[in-house]
């Protein structure tokens, strides 16, 4: 299968290699992969509901009646609101509102209360972003009311669907859409998609300016990135390109964010995922999320730096309660006497806040590698968040313990529920009774794929620039990993306590090498090296390093 891949898409057999390793295993998609444009994006009308949902807003549109966009708190949510508010401006609606409910005070998703005061806002048309699949009471509420519900969203839906104006969510089941794994913001930038052809058609930018769609990606990039959806498909070409429209930065509000953040140069997946988007994310989880909104939609350039410097403030103070809730929780793991037999981690208290236990739980995830879920109690009722492994699907293991919880939603990595306090200790081992089952021990030791193990005169920039080639990387998409055996370490150094620089021989070749958190004590003279090739570029002179994933003693 790999050399047929490479003889026939005219790829060197590492190449070959390393995409059959991600099930590209045919030419026609390996070309579709490296050579992915926007031109690839799949007909969004293939969605389900797309063709209500366009229809009923291109007449607001000419009517210029009020819409209302409804998102959640967190940055998947906060970038769809922002882009679909945009988006309706500049095709004309004056009128556009949005509505993101205060974490804290109203919880997740489409509420009651909600809709009533979007209802006194005087909207004719609610659309959701990032929420809604499951809200069948609020739905019947939208139409008692005489307001037209769209719902979009990509969390798995329930045994019934909302009965609203229009439904697009690719994890329908009864769905045409060629991708199933879209994040918030990618489904509403189909509906984008859809309502400018709509409205082409129907000559409306004849008399008005016509959007450019790819001005838009940085949204749609940054909140599938923070989403953590697989970057393959539509999200990796939404990416792909988003992070050139990150880089540029036309909106004050990026730009602002950038700044505080300390992001200069080309824009990576890392940069938003660990300085863009936690300060994004932070007023969501301690206050309100609006802000985030403002910042996105502002043309003001002193307003845009005072909200992302509150933003900034908000994220060093999340960070704290994330260090201190845990410290409280790992100290609970280790005082709990049969954890070491159990297969996953389940964890509540009074004292933890409710916005941030989901990064919390992330962090324990990479501790102990197993699924894990933090609760906050207040009052005997509790709010939970979870994050899982690869071989655990998250909603689904919710699903089977239902009868202990008030509400869940998610997907396979990530999940929030509502629980009574009085059936938590039935729900922690009913959930590890499911983990059990589908749980092997191997599936809690962490491992690291290894593509290729390489021979020293096979790296190379060449390498190295068609590696960067399969970028952006993420999850569904990791950065290729490589191997070189038997290295022997010629000067070793320790950077902050924590980083290891090497300087290593193999074959004939010298090569430089960096591992981060990686310093220890001893090293043996030779090792085996599992690394992601990059070129180094420091002061305008250009090297080959070693990105150093891990090593151990040599045929170890």
């Amino acid at each position: 299968m790999v050399e047929r891949l490479a003889r026939e898409s005219k790829l060197s057999l590492l190449t070959a290699r390393i995409l059959a390793n991600r099930e590209i295993a045919d030419p026609e998609a390996a070309g579709r992969f490296l050579l992915a444009t926007l031109a690839d994006l799949h007909d969004p009308f293939l969605l389900q509901g797309m063709e209500e949902a366009v229809s009923r807003l291109a007449a607001a549109v000419h009517a210029r009646e009020k819409i209302c966009v409804y998102g959640d708190y967190d940055v998947d949510g906060i970038t769809g609101v922002a882009l679909l508010v945009s988006f309706m401006r500049a095709v004309g609606l004056e009128d556009v509102a949005y509505y993101i409910p205060r974490r804290l005070e109203e919880g997740y998703g489409l509420s009651s209360e909600g809709v009533a005061n979007v209802a006194a806002m005087g909207a004719a048309i609610i659309v959701t972003v990032d929420c809604g699949i499951n809200s069948v009471r609020e739905a019947e509420q939208c139409a008692s009311m005489g307001i037209d519900l769209i719902i979009t969203d990509h969390h798995m839906p329930g045994e019934v669907i909302p009965p609203a104006f229009a439904v697009i969510n690719p994890m329908r089941p009864d769905s045409l859409f060629p991708f199933r794994n879209l994040a918030g913001v990618g489904v509403a930038f189909n509906l984008m998609i859809a309502l400018r052809a709509r409205l082409r058609d129907e000559g409306h930018f004849s008399t008005s300016p016509e959007p450019n769609l790819r001005e838009y990606l940085d949204l749609v990039a940054m909140g599938t990135v923070a989403d953590i959806v697989p970057l393959v498909d539509e999200n990796r070409i939404f990416v792909k390109y988003g992070l050139k429209e990150l880089t540029s930065s036309r909106r004050m509000g990026v730009q602002a964010l950038k700044e505080v953040a300390g992001v200069d140069g080309d824009v990576s997946c890392g940069a938003v995922g660990f300085r863009l988007a936690p300060r994004l994310n932070a007023a969501g989880r301690l206050e309100d999320a609006s802000i985030g909104v403002e910042l996105l939609l502002t043309d003001d350039r002193q307003k845009a730096k005072a909200m992302a410097a509150e933003l900034d403030a908000s994220n060093s103070e999340r960070q704290a309660l994330e260090q201190e809730i845990l410290g409280d929780a790992l100290a609970m793991v280790n005082n709990t006497p049969d954890m070491g037999s159990r297969r996953s981690i389940v964890l509540a208290s009074e004292s933890w806040h409710p916005g941030v236990i989901g990064i919390v739980a992330s962090r324990i995830v990479d501790m102990f590698h197993c699924p894990t879920i933090l609760i906050a109690l207040q009052d005997g009722n509790g709010r939970g968040s979870g994050r899982s492994v690869p071989n655990f699907h998250l909603h689904d293991a919710l699903n089977a313990c239902s009868e202990h919880l008030l509400k869940f939603g998610g997907h396979k990595y990530a999940a929030g529920l509502s629980i009574e306090e009085a059936t938590l200790e039935a729900f922690i081992a009913s959930f590890d009774e499911v983990a059990t089952g589908h749980l092997s021990p191997d599936d809690l030791i962490p491992e690291l794929a290894i593509d290729a193990v390489l021979q020293p005169e096979e790296i190379s920039y060449e390498l190295a620039e068609v590696m960067e080639a399969m970028a952006p990387f993420g999850m569904g998409n990791p950065e290729p990993v490589v191997m070189l055996e038997r290295v022997r370490i010629t000067e070793r150094r320790v950077l902050k306590e924590r980083h290891l620089r090497l300087r290593v021989i193999a074959g004939n070749k010298y090569f430089e090498a960096i591992g981060f958190n990686l310093a220890r004590e001893e090293l043996p003279e030779l090792v085996d090296l599992a690394f992601s090739l990059e070129i180094n570029d420091w002061n305008g002179r250009k090297t080959l390093q070693l990105r150093l994933r891990d090593l151990r003693s040599a045929g170890g």
